[in-house]
């Protein structure tokens, strides 16, 4: 993906390719985010324009109807959005952007096992 920026808005329409596995229509995607969001279809359209113009999703023609598909992954899109975020406002520090979080919302006893839990994987297995 690059340095390619997904918008908010962008991402939206992002998810519901992804979550469908398939090249759309842009009706098919209008259809898709009607219960989801108030956007009129020309604004998706212009979503989707702007999508492909960046090269992250690619046109394809089946006779008459033109079908969109992603061309980057989910799990790309989220890493490079992750580590933007976190040079953005923690300087890269995986550390202190744990320690707002933690420090700033509410965080079950559910959650901190799960915390522990991975980084416990992540340190080889290494005790609590």
């Amino acid at each position: 993906m690059g340095t390619t920026k997904i918008s908010a808005a962008e991402w939206e329409v992002m998810r519901i390719l992804w979550s469908m596995g398939r090249p759309m229509t842009s009706r098919e995607i209008i259809e898709a985010l009607a219960g989801n969001s108030e956007w009129q279809p020309k604004t998706i359209r212009t979503l989707i324009n702007r999508l492909t113009d960046k090269g992250v999703l690619a046109r394809e023609e089946t006779g008459k109807v033109l079908h969109f598909r992603p061309t980057v992954a989910e799990a790309d899109c989220i890493r490079e959005e992750s580590r933007t975020f976190l040079n953005r406002f923690f300087d890269g520090g995986l550390t202190p952007m744990l320690a707002h979080f933690l420090d700033n919302e509410e965080v079950s006893p559910e959650e901190l096992d799960a915390l522990r839990q991975l980084l416990d994987e992540k340190a080889g297995g290494a005790g609590r």
